[in-house]
């Protein structure tokens, strides 16, 4: 029985999501919660316990970054942790070409199980992204939860392929100065921070 229906899941989504979504989307993110809520009593995973603030914080943040994406065929989301946002944006965009690089074992053990688990093509580098070829470039990098933005941004930003996108959830606070900001639905304080980098950098 899973924790939460896919009809409950649509509900606390709803304020997140302007489009249409893949028919599939709420039963894999039902399996999704149950693995994370499984593997979080063992692991801590997020500090999120409550599986409808894991759907309106994880889930629904995630979700609406996906949908202001700039078109984009490879996708790189720097510190995955648990999945976020890259595996709900790949869950809303299968035909983007998504990687999560995390360092932490433990969390890379879990998002094999997940990708394992719902059939998923989102390849796991499991270092730290700045381990990865100089050559690996992505036409969008994500972030979210940043401990320290101003080691974390320069590293992100040297991944970004010319003319890609660089997207940031964090508190407005912490958000990047340059760059477009939006508020996200339900939130005092998160913010969806997109930059555009039109030439090389």
């Amino acid at each position: 029985m899973p924790t939460l229906p896919e009809s409950a899941i649509a509900r606390l989504l709803a304020p997140y999501l302007t489009a249409e979504v893949p028919p599939t989307l709420y039963a894999q993110l039902s399996i999704y919660l149950d693995l994370l809520l499984k593997w979080n009593a063992r692991t801590n995973l997020t500090a999120i316990r409550d599986p409808e603030e894991i759907v309106r914080r994880h889930f629904g943040e995630s979700l609406f970054a996906a949908q202001h994406l700039a078109p984009c065929a490879t996708l790189l989301d720097f510190g995955s942790g648990a999945g976020f946002p890259g595996l709900p944006i790949q869950l809303l965009h299968p035909e983007i070409a998504v990687t999560l690089a995390e360092s932490q074992n433990k969390k890379a053990t879990f998002l094999r199980e997940v990708v394992r688990t719902l059939g998923l093509k989102t390849e796991i580098w499991a270092a730290r992204a700045e381990t990865m070829p100089p050559s690996r470039r992505f036409d969008t990098v994500t972030m979210r939860a940043v401990d320290d933005m101003a080691v974390a941004l320069p590293a992100a930003t040297a991944r970004i392929a010319p003319g890609g996108q660089l997207v940031i959830l964090t508190t407005a606070a912490n958000a990047p100065t340059s760059g477009r900001t939006i508020p996200i639905p339900n939130s005092q304080s998160t913010v969806l921070s997109l930059q555009m980098f039109h030439v090389e950098h």
